[in-house]
């Protein structure tokens, strides 16, 4: 294949499975040197630097393309492009992408808040001083629920934090601290954003029916983790199927049948 063939193959981008019509990968040696033809590579599909030869993947023009596209290819730049920032910053819009950038970039609020903002899950490369630090686990949490799992200890016990978090994903709450799982007061807030926070809540708080009662009105299939008592409260029911009528499927076998929970689910 000449340079002009693989240009054309590039420009006509991707085939009905999505795959490349170029592959960089199956290229000649002299098409993986050619700066023209990698750099519409990288535009294209950024982690493709990976095969593009090693004085391309030292130049910055055609790292930049790369690491725009898909931050990931910044594992297979040139090691001095993972201590530039103004390659780092292009990459960790990308995310977890940070995990490849110099540790000292990983020391860098502006770097690490860039990454978390666009995937919270960043939180786990950077230094342990923005895992204690509120308004980068925020961003993180905001972004990805899951990212509480990598926040300091203190910040799990943070209610701002935790409530951002279970926002973002109501089965987040199983990060949170133990003392936040039975609060009431707190679990009744975070019952707001999403029902499915009853799943992780104290069992005692899963006796209790002001709680349940608040979660299935929010989200039916909370009544799978209610008490078993719960599950045979007509009134808990009630609100569950009206909410879902799947949440039938969780309350105890002698409500399954009652007619005026039927005339619900068959309404639906």
């Amino acid at each position: 294949m000449d340079k002009k063939e693989a240009l054309e193959q590039i420009k006509a981008g991707k085939d009905e499975e999505d795959n490349d019509y170029f592959s960089l990968a199956d290229a000649d040696e002299k098409l993986k040197a050619d700066k023209e033809v990698v750099l519409a590579a990288v535009k294209q599909t950024g982690n493709v630097l990976e095969y593009a030869d090693e004085k391309l993947k030292a130049d910055k023009e055609v790292v930049l393309a790369a690491v725009k596209q898909n931050g990931f290819a910044l594992q297979y730049a040139d090691k001095k492009f993972k201590k530039d920032k103004e390659v780092v910053l292009a990459a960790v819009k990308h995310g977890e992408a940070l995990s490849y950038a110099d540790k000292k970039f990983k020391k860098d609020k502006e770097v690490v808040l860039a990454a978390v903002k666009e995937n919270g899950l960043a939180l786990q490369y950077a230094d342990k001083k923005f895992k204690k630090d509120k308004e980068v686990v925020l961003a993180a949490v905001k972004q990805y629920g899951g990212a509480l799992k990598h926040a300091a200890d203190k910040l799990k016990k943070d209610k701002e934090v935790v409530l951002a978090a279970v926002k973002e994903n109501g089965f987040d709450l199983r990060h949170a601290n133990k003392k936040l799982k039975s609060d009431k007061k707190f679990i009744l807030e975070a019952i707001k954003q999403t029902g499915e926070v009853l799943k992780y809540a104290d069992e005692k708080l899963k006796k209790d029916k002001e709680v349940v009662l608040k979660a299935v009105k929010e989200y039916g299939g909370a009544l799978e983790h209610a008490a078993d008592k719960l599950k045979a409260d007509k009134e808990i029911v009630l609100a569950a199927v009206k909410q879902d009528d799947w949440a039938l499927k969780f309350a105890d076998d002698n409500l399954k049948n009652d007619p005026d929970i039927l005339a619900i689910v068959n309404k639906k």
